[in-house]
């Protein structure tokens, strides 16, 4: 294990945490300043975790002195593309008289939604929050008397462009003695500049010792004479517009046979490059009378075997005071009402039987403040003095006399669980003991509050855990940086957002594809996976807020796109309470049969995988008197929908001819998408209906027979003046089909 971290890339005034790796909470550490931009006055401290603000864009470059030497890394800025904005809050939209309020904060990721770190001032008619924020749309909330919830929402967009990306490949040339490594980058959908405009700098990282003479670099090649390479290489690129991208990384290591082998750690391992997914929130999946232990969510893996899942994640398994677990009392000892460790070790057993993997609910960007160490650092015990982050009195947002100096820093209004303080050797330490403790049992690890925890923390996790662990983040919002070797799959928040809005009628279907491509814009990697979902245990049930032909689509759509689609416990028997016993006795059969459906398609057409995404104009039928049904010889009558669809919309529509009988088609649907997917072997058709009834759909291109989801008949209408050329398609939630040229 290294006793330090790779390079790092930002931006200029973003902060950067470097700390030892793998640290000796009793042990000395000083970090020095050894180069830097030659205006910039960044200074460095004297603690073991020291923070770093580049002021100037360039290479810094540090060192830290320990126990086992001294290590060198470098810091690379880059200018930023943060604007000043005005975050307002005016007078007339308050509900009181402003003298009535005392004080106002305002939260937003851009301070991890801390009440009290960020007080706007008066003026005259307004509160004024000036703050420096990237370009994209934030949401932020003015917190009435510093009460979260007494949020008055808005959201403000920065304009500018987004993110490019890098994509790292290696190969050995063993004619001239070389390894080379090959950069791809792709300029940001609304960027400037081109690909072939992008600059791409590339870092060969300090740990490894590689002599500069050793190295040359040549536009996208980076070339590294092979026997001056150890045991391992590691090179780091990113690619640099108006923006730089999150860098990639290849991981080269020489075997026992000498020759080499190359690995990314930024791509996933293989069985989680896309997944099927079932959460289970631990206490409820029993049903309403047993009580939820290891043992009986064991004598129940047969139903998530029949779903087809590929991967299960368990929501907090550790002793908490809590159903749901999330304030944790003691990281080493599974939840006495739950069953021991070794009742865990047989569950984990029999879903690896089953071919399921388990990824365990890691939670350590805080404790309950019911913990032990919480309790003996709030009564001045000196070995717990700098475990937990304080912040001045003035910033607290409770009304609880908190003891000791300051008060406990924390998220939102989770007073009960204070954050820990990374800048501690202690904490960093054992935090490490609890990722050695389980990760050798599981498979993989859901990073709760993953935005929390330092980036370079995370590095170190991603390295430390066992090859083909899987690492998960919640990073809410979406947030490419934590894909920089750190996570490799991630919570996809922004599609959830859409999929919400699709089903409360806020959005039209289509903006899915907005959804995808903000992903994109945002620089995440080709290589990254996404956690596709329409509710989880933080989230209302879908079924309840949007309805079952909604949720029914939107659940298809987390199947058909690319990424990783979960399913929430319930979320596939008809649910509707957010985290209430299983519905076993009087769960919905028909939906679980359902979602059996969607992850058989997925298993069956592996382009519902590894495809691309093709947008595909579809119209809908808004008048359908003129139409018959049942022209091929497997097509089925339809007489129960032959006069009106599911979609109206604002957009202009079409006539077929100008009879009073015409055929109308809307071309721009509120609740009808469609979209390709294209491996280059093989080519579907995807059509969701959020709609309430049934849409009859235009298709641009003609298609097979089959649903392929169902195995049946698609139902096909014709317009008898047309010639038989039309091609329409009654679509209830989804349809998948093959296109033909016929």
């Amino acid at each position: 294990m290294d006793d330090i971290g790779p390079p790092r890339f930002t931006a200029v005034g973003e902060a950067v945490e470097l700390a030892p790796w793998n640290p000796d909470r009793t042990a000395d550490y000083t970090w020095q300043l050894i180069d830097a931009p030659a205006e910039s006055r960044v200074t460095v401290g004297n603690e073991p975790v020291i923070t770093v603000r580049p002021d100037q864009p360039g290479t810094y470059r540090f060192e830290l002195a320990g126990p086992n030497g001294t290590h060198s890394q470098r810091v690379l800025a880059f200018p930023h593309a943060r604007s000043k904005m005005a975050l307002t809050l005016p007078f007339t939209e308050l509900p009181v008289e402003p003298a009535a309020i005392d004080r106002v904060s305002v939260v937003g990721p851009f301070n991890d939604h801390r009440v009290g770190a960020n007080r706007p001032r008066r003026a005259d008619d307004r509160f004024v929050l000036e703050v420096e924020l990237p370009p994209g749309t934030h949401h932020y909330g003015f917190c009435l008397d510093d009460d979260f919830g007494r949020q008055i929402h808005d959201t403000v967009t920065v304009p500018g462009p987004g993110r490019p990306r890098c994509a790292l490949s290696a190969t050995v040339d063993d004619k001239n003695g070389q390894v080379i490594v090959t950069a791809d980058p792709a300029a940001a959908p609304d960027s400037e500049v081109s690909d072939e405009e992008l600059e791409v700098r590339f870092v060969v990282d300090d740990r490894d010792s590689i002599s500069d003479s050793a190295v040359e670099t040549d536009g996208r090649t980076c070339r590294v004479a092979a026997d001056a390479i150890g045991d391992r290489l590691r090179v780091h690129a990113v690619a640099v517009g108006e923006r730089q991208s999150v860098a990639d990384t290849v991981d080269v290591q020489r075997a026992e046979s000498g020759e080499f082998e190359i690995r990314s750690p930024t791509e996933p391992p293989a069985w989680a490059e896309s997944p099927t997914v079932y959460e289970i929130f631990v206490r409820s999946f029993a049903g309403e009378t047993p009580q939820t232990t290891f043992a009986e969510i064991e004598r129940r893996i047969e139903y998530l075997d029949s779903l087809g899942v590929d991967m299960l994640w368990l929501t907090p398994i550790l002793a908490s005071p809590t159903d749901h677990g999330y304030h944790i009392t003691d990281y080493f000892s599974t939840a006495a009402d739950l069953g021991s460790r070794a009742d865990f070790e047989s569950l984990v057993d029999r879903c690896h039987e089953a071919g399921i993997r388990v990824v365990f609910d890691l939670v350590i960007n805080h404790t309950s403040r019911d913990h032990p160490a919480f309790q003996l650092h709030s009564a001045g015990v000196d070995a717990y003095d700098d475990h937990y982050v304080r912040v001045p009195r003035d910033d607290d947002s409770t009304d609880i006399a908190w003891a000791g100096d300051g008060s406990p820093e924390f998220y939102f209004n989770w007073s009960r669980i204070p954050n820990l303080n990374y800048g501690s050797l202690a904490v960093r330490e054992w935090m490490l003991d609890v990722v050695d403790e389980w990760a050798d049992l599981v498979d993989g690890f859901r990073c709760d509050i993953a935005w929390g925890v330092p980036h370079g923390f995370w590095k170190e996790v991603a390295e430390r855990v066992p090859a083909g662990f899987l690492m998960l983040d919640e990073t809410i919002p979406h947030d490419p940086q934590a894909h920089e070797a750190e996570f490799t799959m991630h919570y996809d928040s922004t599609l959830h957002e859409t999929l919400r809005a699709i089903g409360n009628d806020e959005e039209p279907a289509r903006a899915i594809f907005d959804a995808l491509e903000t992903v994109r814009w945002q620089g995440f990697p080709e290589s990254s996976v996404h956690l596709r979902y329409v509710e989880n245990h933080d989230e209302s049930r879908y079924l309840g807020e949007c309805g079952e032909p909604a949720l029914q689509a939107a659940a298809a759509a987390t199947f058909t796109l690319p990424g990783a689609p979960l399913i929430y416990y319930g979320q596939e028997r008809g649910m509707t309470a957010d985290r209430g016993p299983m519905k076993w006795h009087d769960g919905d059969t028909e939906l679980t049969e359902f979602h059996r459906s969607l992850s058989r398609l997925r298993d069956e057409y592996p382009v519902l995988n590894d495809g691309g995404v093709d947008p595909v104009s579809v119209g809908v039928v808004t008048t359908t008197d003129p139409m018959t049904t049942g022209s091929t010889s497997d097509a089925v009558d339809d007489t129960d929908n032959d006069t009106t669809t599911a979609d109206t919309g604002d957009s202009d529509t079409t006539k077929a001819d100008d009879d009073a009988d015409s055929l109308r088609i809307t071309d721009e649907p509120q609740h009808v998408v469609a979209f390709a997917r294209d491996n280059g072997d093989q080519r579907l058709l995807v059509v969701l209906n959020f709609g309430e009834i049934p849409a009859t759909v235009s298709l641009p291109t003609a298609v097979g027979d089959t649903d392929l989801r169902t195995g049946k008949p698609l139902r096909k209408r014709h317009d008898p003046r047309d010639d038989g050329n039309g091609n329409y398609v009654v679509v209830d939630d989804v349809v998948v089909c093959r296109q033909t040229t016929a």
